[in-house]
């Protein structure tokens, strides 16, 4: 009787410790659920901030690609009307210069009056004039068109460098799908956790 007595008195002492300890598993259960939903909610803004990351990559190198190749058309543009433009140019030249030849052959040959004569001094030299004119206005004309070749193989040197960022796009996202790998990993070992 003794014993029983002492039993139940030690069960009386001793309840109030055994329930205060299942409380407090019970709040230290509550508190890991609250981080392991949190740590969900942070994984999944990870996750959709990393896909608008590449989006807005992939979206970037289009915008370049387009820019460039708009780019290069101008400049194929602009290089075929400076060729044209030469042309035309040589061809008035040629034109010039033959209007020239006949006219001195013919104060080469004329005995005609002075004024005549003088008149004729006087459009060869107007003529000589225009000449040197197309000629400044030829070298010009060269000039720009080396510059706009210049232009046009920097150009060229960025759209073969484009593949090389194409590359380095694909690596930084097989970066990121082992980070979203990794992520899911540790929600994984979480989940265990609790389980346990």
């Amino acid at each position: 009787m003794l014993l029983l007595l002492l039993l139940l008195l030690l069960l009386q002492l001793l309840l109030p410790l055994l329930l205060l300890l299942l409380l407090l598993l019970l709040l230290l259960l509550l508190l890991m659920l609250l981080l392991l939903l949190l740590l969900q909610l942070l994984l999944l803004l990870l996750q959709q901030l990393l896909i608008l990351l590449l989006l807005l990559l992939l979206l970037l190198l289009l915008l370049l690609l387009l820019l460039l190749l708009l780019l290069l058309l101008l400049l194929l543009l602009l290089l075929l009307l400076l060729l044209l433009l030469l042309l035309l140019l040589l061809i008035l030249m040629l034109l010039l210069m033959l209007l020239l030849l006949l006219l001195q052959l013919l104060l080469l040959l004329q005995h005609l009056l002075l004024l005549l004569r003088l008149l004729m001094l006087l459009m060869v030299l107007l003529l000589r004039l225009l000449l040197l004119l197309l000629l400044l206005l030829l070298l010009l004309l060269l000039l720009l068109l080396l510059l706009l070749l210049l232009i046009l193989i920097i150009m060229l040197l960025l759209l073969l460098l484009l593949p090389l960022l194409l590359l380095l796009l694909l690596l930084l996202l097989l970066l990121l799908l082992l980070l979203l790998l990794i992520l899911l990993l540790l929600q994984l070992v979480l989940l265990l956790l609790l389980v346990v």
